[in-house]
């Protein structure tokens, strides 16, 4: 009842706005985790280890603070709205490239690129969304915002259990290639943006602002202003990177782990994973919307906290049932913290910079953990025996530790003024 409550509470402009960054935040998730999901084909088509694969990830990774820096920038220039839409309309493009890739030396190109315009959709979506909503129940939309992330894993299972095993027989067309062009069709919401979403009121403001500084002589804010911003941004860069490894080192080798150490067959790796997309779903909106009540922190550190118990179920089980409900629960906590991070982020962020701050310092955290998938699938092999089930135990252990203690240790804005 409270989900309807405030959906309803929403005007028409404000509920496109949403459903428009959702989308795209969304889309951009589900044309990451289509990789995530085909590495074992892709490796065997190009005749490589999974490491090897790996490294389309860190690259991916990789690039999307020079996407997160162009696209904020460009935000900030030119507009929220302009920039989403073509925001969009290129992750779409070089999702589509990666089809066409005949080695990987290319394909690993194509998913560097298409890590530059995935970091820019996180920073201006967020941005868009929340300056454009009420600041009451700013926690619960966070939460329901961030959650697009998950519902892009969901959908990227879903059409891979359903689909994947049928794509055979395709001559030059295998699979994994097909899935990926797939992935170009979230270009089509670009279409949308055009025509039903308005552009940030803050933005609009802070142009107003400008212009009449400039008709007066007077200049805006400075560049060498951002020295000011500097502590902040570091502090936000470190916790993003405890937080993309947290969610990274239990996401992205995971349908891996229930393929190699598990032997599960494509349709009963999908399942799986849905169900536990299903787990982080809820735990973003339920934490997101507690976050109001309790604060950012507190809700942040009980959900990495109570990661810990859910170890031994989620990565030591040997029946579907059991693998299931321990991915269901990991996730519900790991998405659980991550909820608030929406908020939390654009609350401490300054005003004249929140389309490049905090997007930039995401993706920055990324940047700096962007090796997790490699690091991950090295340890695997060279100290298990390739088993990621103990690698996948102790990153959690060890991650869920820092993202309670870096988080202790911040600040917190909750309810600041976003029109400013």
């Amino acid at each position: 009842m409270a989900f309807f409550k405030e959906i309803r509470s929403l005007t028409r402009v404000q509920t496109s706005t949403f459903t428009a960054c959702f989308l795209g935040w969304s889309l951009d998730a589900f044309d990451f985790f289509l990789l995530t999901l085909c590495l074992p084909a892709i490796a065997a088509e190009f005749h490589v280890g999974i490491k090897e694969v790996a490294e389309a990830i860190f690259w991916t990774l990789v690039m999307r603070p020079v996407g997160a820096l162009v696209f904020g920038w460009m935000a900030e220039r030119y507009g929220r709205r302009p920039t989403l839409m073509v925001n969009v309309v290129a992750f779409s493009l070089f999702e589509l490239a990666s089809a066409f890739a005949p080695s990987l030396g290319s394909f690993l190109v194509c998913r560097a690129l298409f890590g530059v315009a995935m970091g820019g959709e996180w920073g201006v979506g967020a941005a868009l969304a929340l300056e454009t909503l009420p600041a009451s129940g700013r926690g619960f939309f966070s939460g329901l915002l961030q959650e697009g992330y998950v519902v892009g894993n969901l959908l990227a299972a879903a059409l891979y259990g359903v689909l994947f095993p049928h794509l055979h027989g395709l001559g030059m067309f295998t699979g994994w290639r097909v899935m990926f062009m797939i992935g170009a069709l979230p270009a089509l919401l670009a279409f949308y943006l055009r025509f039903n979403v308005e552009e940030s009121p803050t933005w609009l403001a802070a142009r107003e602002t400008r212009a009449l500084a400039r008709s007066s002589g007077r200049s805006g804010w400075k560049w060498k202003g951002m020295v000011g911003y500097l502590p902040m941004f570091l502090f936000i860069v470190v916790l993003m990177t405890m937080f993309t490894a947290f969610s990274h080192g239990t996401q992205d080798l995971y349908p891996t782990f229930l393929a190699k150490d598990n032997g599960l067959a494509p349709r009963a790796v999908g399942l799986i994973v849905v169900v536990s997309n299903l787990g982080a779903l809820l735990g973003g909106i339920c934490c997101g919307a507690l976050s109001e009540r309790i604060g950012r922190k507190k809700t942040i550190i009980f959900a990495a906290l109570l990661t810990m118990p859910m170890i031994p179920l989620w990565a030591w089980s040997h029946s579907m049932l059991g693998l299931a409900l321990g991915g269901f629960l990991m996730q519900v906590m790991v998405q659980g913290a991550w909820g608030v991070i929406p908020a939390h982020l654009n609350e401490l962020s300054p005003g004249p910079v929140r389309a490049i701050f905090p997007g930039l310092a995401y993706q920055m955290g990324n940047l700096i953990s962007s090796r997790n998938g490699v690091f991950q699938a090295g340890l695997a092999a060279t100290y298990f025996g390739g088993m990621l089930r103990p690698v996948l135990a102790g990153t959690v252990a060890v991650v869920a530790l820092f993202v309670a203690l870096v988080t202790a240790l911040g600040p917190e804005a909750k309810g600041a003024d976003l029109t400013v």
